[in-house]
């Protein structure tokens, strides 16, 4: 069910194009895409429906300018880092550079214009999850670039860490960000309050040295085999 916009969320802002991408963000970060309407959509912003046609032309349509307008700034500051990580020497130092390249800037951003917040995260995250195919393109269309540029830069530095084991582990570096964005409360929490689960600071060094360990673990095809127990034979 949609959650109602409040009388406060209804009033007119003086430029409605911003106010429907905000209801829009809004909404889809709450609801999903799926559940919301153009309809709900107007009513958050203050608008009638024809606005957000005029403006955006469908719902897809707002939900690309949604990830254009957030992802250009981010995904253009993760690429300056990473160029400059990828000019780092010292191959420990520089897979260490390259992730940070990948992380700071969905952390740190000035404004959720450029790329951060934790709204446009738990947006992403509830597309990721949703499964509808219009977010998918959209989301390739955003990110697949950039994704493959800090995949290569990673595989360079650990060039005996095959491709597909490096893709894994990105995809599992691209979880805990969204989770680490999105619900900051469960580290203080099962700290039982001795983490701040929404320190910047303290969850980038984190992660950042969290996912340089598992880049450098073994290769999935190098690891230990696991132990077997022994097969027991039935026969008596």
């Amino acid at each position: 069910m949609v959650r109602k916009p409040t009388s406060k969320e209804t009033v007119r802002k003086p430029n409605m194009r911003e106010a429907i991408l905000a209801a829009a963000e809004e909404l889809f970060a709450t609801n999903g895409f799926n559940a919301v309407s153009v309809r709900d959509i107007a009513q958050a912003a203050g608008a009638n429906p024809g606005s957000v046609t005029y403006h955006f032309k469908t719902k897809d349509g707002l939900l690309l300018e949604i990830y254009r307008r957030h992802c250009g700034p981010m995904n253009l500051r993760r690429s300056e880092l990473l160029a400059a990580a990828k000019r780092v020497r010292d191959l420990q130092d520089r897979l260490e550079a390259i992730v940070r390249a990948y992380v700071v800037p969905a952390f740190t951003s000035g404004s959720d214009l450029a790329g951060g917040g934790a709204r446009f995260t738990r947006l992403r995250a509830v597309m990721s999850a949703e499964g509808n195919e219009v977010a998918r393109k959209i989301i390739a269309q955003t990110f697949d670039d950039t994704s493959h540029a800090f995949i290569d830069a990673i595989h360079e530095s650990l060039p005996h860490i095959p491709r597909t084991d490096i893709v894994w582990r990105s995809h599992f570096l691209l979880g805990a960000l969204y989770y680490s964005l999105v619900t900051p409360e469960r580290v203080s929490r099962l700290s039982r309050g001795e983490a701040d689960g929404s320190d910047a600071a303290i969850a980038i060094e984190q992660l950042v040295q969290a996912t340089v360990a598992a880049f450098q673990a073994p290769a999935l095809d190098q690891a230990a085999p696991a132990r077997r127990r022994p097969v027991v034979s039935s026969k008596t």
